[in-house]
């Protein structure tokens, strides 16, 4: 009996969970710094409302949305609570929500290219069993970062996407699209578990990460060239 509960435990694949544990860290410090934007760009045009609330901090416990951190660690694409904004505190209402809206993801960007570039520096160093899984760690912050980026970019309540376009369209048009926000994010989570809007997200994600992969190929060769 236990040769047999031997076997199945040493036969269990726990290459899926053992990722989602891995993902748990880097979305958390993903969903902060992505939060934090938000807030920090709103205050510095002139709405208070994030640092009132007290979102301009780096505890993650304020910033979390338990469904939408699963959805990273799991699918890598996801969304935190959002920062609470007051547009009528801007100077120019619609272009203070556009650029408060894109310092999320902007922000996505560029831990993406430290995070690439580290991975690339420590490629030697962290190879080893133990060190293997800080690795994967870096390796994982850079590509959530990038994926819940590319994922807030979508133009669908209540996503960054859909605050960047409200600067090009009438109040109108707006108002009528903010209507069916209270689905946007059932509808969200059916497409992206669905594979339907997943797959087309993680084909995107997988091409532009490709790409700024040059940046972690930068790191390893700084490395090499200092040992």
């Amino acid at each position: 009996m236990m040769n047999a509960v031997t076997e199945i435990w040493n036969n269990l694949d726990w290459t899926v969970p053992l990722s989602v544990l891995l993902s748990v860290v880097p979305s958390l410090l993903c969903i902060t710094l992505h939060e934090l934007s938000h807030g920090f760009v709103a205050y510095r045009l002139g709405d208070t409302t994030a640092r009132d609330a007290g979102r301009l901090t780096l505890n993650p416990i304020r910033h979390i949305d338990p469904l939408g951190l699963l959805m990273m660690a799991v699918f890598h694409f996801g969304w935190a609570k959002p920062v609470p904004v007051n547009m009528s505190r801007f100077r120019d209402p619609k272009r203070g929500m556009a650029v408060t809206a894109l310092a999320g993801p902007a922000s996505n960007l560029v831990i993406c290219v430290v995070f690439l570039f580290l991975y690339g520096v420590l490629f030697i160093p962290l190879r080893s069993f133990l060190g293997g899984y800080l690795l994967e760690m870096i390796y994982l912050t850079a590509y959530i970062s990038l994926g819940m980026g590319i994922f807030n970019l979508l133009p669908i309540p209540p996503l960054d996407g859909s605050k960047v376009l409200y600067s090009v369209l009438s109040d109108e048009a707006y108002l009528k699209l903010m209507r069916y926000e209270r689905y946007g994010m059932i509808a969200l989570l059916v497409l992206v578990a669905s594979r339907v809007l997943g797959s087309p997200l993680s084909t995107a994600t997988a091409w532009v990460f490709n790409k700024l992969f040059a940046v972690a190929e930068l790191g390893f060769n700084l490395f090499r060239g200092f040992v």
